[in-house]
């Protein structure tokens, strides 16, 4: 089985499918917070090591069921926030997964 240490990185685009379906809570200010941030941090690692071999990284996620229409209750920007934080870097976080938004 090939391991990310067999993976020329450098220049290429990579997928990861990560599990970021954390719970999230409301703070007493009314804002959105992770609750509990541990399936983040499990794949810090992963999308570290990709990043400095020249990798552009592309995490794969979902949060929730929406039930097949936009809800903002399940939207991944405090992960991507959260994501960015660990990494020490700034996170995109695509609106769309297709079309002209999700390819810049």
């Amino acid at each position: 089985m090939r391991s990310l240490d067999d993976l020329e990185a450098t220049g290429r685009t990579v997928l990861v499918r990560s599990d970021l379906n954390v719970p999230l809570g409301i703070d007493e200010g009314g804002a959105t917070v992770i609750t509990d941030d541990s399936r983040i941090r499990a794949s810090v690692g992963t999308v570290r090591r990709l990043s400095e071999a020249g990798a552009r990284v592309v995490v794969l996620a979902h949060l929730g069921r929406p039930q097949g229409t936009p809800d903002s209750a399940y939207s991944l920007a405090p992960a991507a926030a959260r994501l960015a934080e660990l990494l020490g870097h700034p996170v995109t976080l695509a609106l769309d997964v297709s079309g002209p938004s999700a390819r810049s």
